[in-house]
C-alpha cells in the first residue's frame, strides 16, 4: 500500500471542487480523490513501522476504514499531539486518528467518531522515590505534562481543590519521552493514560503508576465539523460492524492484552540495558539469519534474549549452550560445530527454527502459526502436539494459539499428561517463552522504528486544499 499521496493527483482534485459551485458529500470527494488522508502520531500505540510493514492499532483501524471506502490509505505522523485537530479542522486530513480523548473544547475544533476505547488518566512516578497518594504530596514537585492533552484540564480541575499544585505544559515532547523524564528523574512527575503506559513501560522500568487522575475517558476519532455528516455516518457503522463482529476487541488486544500481565521490572530493565551493551555485536548476524529463513530479524534476536540473554558463554544446567542455546543433537542437525561460537549458534539456532516452523501444518493462519513454532522451538513438536490434541478433546480450536496456550501447562498434571503420547512437559515454559518473546520483539521493532521511517522517507505528505 502506498503511503504517500501524489501531489499531482492532490492538485488535481483540488481544482475539481474549485469548479464546483456546491462540493459533494465528502465521503465522495474522498472516493473521487481515491486517498483517505489519515494524521496520527508515531508510537506503539498508534502507528508505527515494523520490519516489513506499518504496524499499531490506529493504522489497522483506518487501514480497515480506508478499504471499507475503496480508497488508498494515506497515513502521516504529526511531530507534535497540538498539532493534529488543527490539521482536521483545516480540512488537511480527513481524520485524526490518534488516541485523542474526547472533551468539550476539543468539540468546539472537531466533531468526535463513536468511542471505540475507554481510558484511565495516571499520575507517573519514579521508584524509589516514594509513591505519591494524594494531590497534597505533589505540592512543590515538578510535574510535566504534554501541551494540549486532555490531562492539562485535569490539573486544572484538580487545582480548584488544591491551589497550591502546580505544573508545566510542555509542546515539544511525546507520552513516551514524559515517561522517560520521570524515569531518568528530570521531573518528578507526569500524567499518562493507562493503556499507553502498560505498554511503553518495558522500556522504561522505573517508572510506575501512583494512583488515577480524574475519571476515565474515551477515545474516538476526530473528524472535520464544518461539513456534512456522510464521514460521520461512514466511520459510525465501521465501527458498529467491527465491535458486532469482535474484529475491534481482537485488533486492540494484538496490542495491549498481554501487556496487561505481571511486569517484569527486572527483566525488563536488563533487556533495555542489553539493547544497547550487548545487541549490537550481533545484530548484523541476526539480520543475515533471519533473512535466509524468511522471519524479521527482531524475532530471531527476541528468541535469543530469552535463551541466553544475548550471552554466547551461555549455559544451562543441562547442558545446552551458546547465544542460542543449543543442545549437541541440535546442533550436530544443523551443522554447527562450536556452540559457543555466537555467529555459528545464530545461523544455527534459525536454520533448527525454520525446521521446527515447517513442522506446524500450513492451514494454520498467521500470526498463530508463528507463536505455535516458536512454543515448538521451547518445549518440542511433540509436546505441542499433545497440546493441541488435548485442545481438541476439550473443545477448544487445536489451530488457535489462544486456545492452545490455555491448555499447554496441563501438561505438567499427570491426570492429562498421562494420556498424552509423549508424557510430562514443563507446560508452562512454552507459555512464558512465548510471551516474553513477543513482548521483546514488541519492543525491538518500537526502539528500531525510528530507523525504519528514515530508511522509508516518510515525511508529511503535501497540503491538500481546502475543499470547504
Amino acid at each position: 500500500m502506498r503511503l504517500l499521496v501524489s501531489l499531482v493527483a492532490i492538485t488535481s482534485f483540488a481544482l475539481f471542487l474549485g469548479t464546483c459551485s456546491a462540493p459533494p458529500p465528502l465521503v465522495e470527494q474522498i472516493q473521487t480523490l481515491g486517498q483517505l488522508r489519515v494524521i496520527t502520531r508515531n508510537g506503539p500505540t498508534t502507528f508505527y513501522l515494523g520490519a516489513e510493514e506499518p504496524l499499531g492499532p490506529e493504522y489497522e483501524l483506518a487501514k480497515g476504514f480506508a478499504e471499507d471506502l475503496g480508497v488508498e490509505l494515506q497515513i502521516y505522523a504529526a511531530e507534535r499531539f497540538w498539532q493534529l485537530l488543527p490539521e482536521v479542522a483545516s480540512g488537511q486530513a480527513h481524520i485524526a486518528a490518534a488516541g485523542v480523548t474526547i472533551t468539550e473544547p476539543r468539540k468546539q475544533l472537531v466533531q468526535f467518531g463513536p468511542v471505540y476505547q475507554r481510558v484511565d488518566a495516571n499520575l507517573i512516578y519514579r521508584i524509589g522515590t516514594g509513591k505519591p497518594a494524594s494531590y497534597a504530596e505533589l505540592y512543590g514537585k515538578r510535574i510535566e505534562v504534554l501541551s494540549g492533552s486532555s490531562h492539562v484540564g485535569l490539573l486544572r480541575r484538580a487545582a480548584k481543590e488544591h491551589p497550591a499544585l502546580t505544573w508545566i505544559e510542555n509542546p515539544a515532547v511525546s507520552a513516551e519521552e514524559l515517561i522517560a523524564r520521570v524515569a531518568d528523574g528530570s521531573i518528578d512527575y507526569t500524567i499518562i493514560d493507562d493503556h499507553v503506559f502498560k505498554i511503553v513501560r518495558h522500556l522504561y522500568p522505573d517508572a510506575r503508576m501512583a494512583f488515577k487522575v480524574g475519571e476515565s475517558t474515551s477515545l474516538a476519532w476526530a473528524l472535520p465539523s464544518d461539513v456534512d455528516d456522510s464521514l460521520r455516518e461512514r466511520v459510525s457503522a465501521y465501527f458498529a460492524r467491527l465491535t458486532a463482529t469482535g474484529e475491534l476487541d481482537r485488533i486492540l488486544n494484538r496490542y495491549y492484552a498481554r501487556y496487561h500481565r505481571d511486569f517484569d521490572y527486572v527483566g525488563s530493565r536488563a533487556f533495555v540495558r542489553h539493547i544497547d551493551s550487548r545487541l549490537p555485536a550481533y545484530r548484523e548476524w541476526f539480520m543475515a539469519a533471519a533473512e535466509t529463513i524468511g522471519v524479521e530479524w527482531q524475532l530471531l534476536a527476541a528468541m535469543a534474549y530469552q535463551e541466553s540473554h544475548w550471552d554466547p558463554d551461555a549455559v544451562s544446567p543441562t547442558g545446552v549452550r551458546g547465544i542460542m542455546m543449543l543442545t549437541n543433537r541440535t546442533a550436530s542437525m544443523v551443522g554447527v560445530s562450536d556452540r559457543v561460537d555466537p555467529q555459528q549458534s545464530i545461523e544455527g539456532g534459525a536454520r533448527y527454527f525454520a525446521r521446527v516452523m515447517r513442522k506446524i501444518p500450513a492451514r494454520i493462519p498467521q500470526p498463530d502459526r508463528l507463536w505455535f513454532a516458536i512454543a515448538a522451538y521451547n518445549v518440542g513438536y511433540g509436546h505441542l502436539e499433545d497440546a493441541r490434541i488435548l485442545t481438541e478433546a476439550q473443545g477448544g480450536d487445536p489451530d488457535r494459539w489462544r486456545d492452545v496456550r490455555e491448555r499447554l501447562p496441563l501438561l505438567s498434571q499427570k491426570k492429562y499428561y498421562q494420556r498424552t503420547k509423549y508424557g510430562y512437559a514443563r507446560g508452562w515454559e512454552p507459555v512464558y517463552y512465548v510471551d516474553n518473546v513477543r513482548r521483546y520483539v514488541d519492543v525491538l521493532r518500537w526502539m528500531t522504528a525510528a530507523d525504519n521511517l528514515r530508511a522509508h522517507n516518510l515525511q508529511a505528505p503535501a497540503p491538500l486544499s481546502p475543499s470547504r
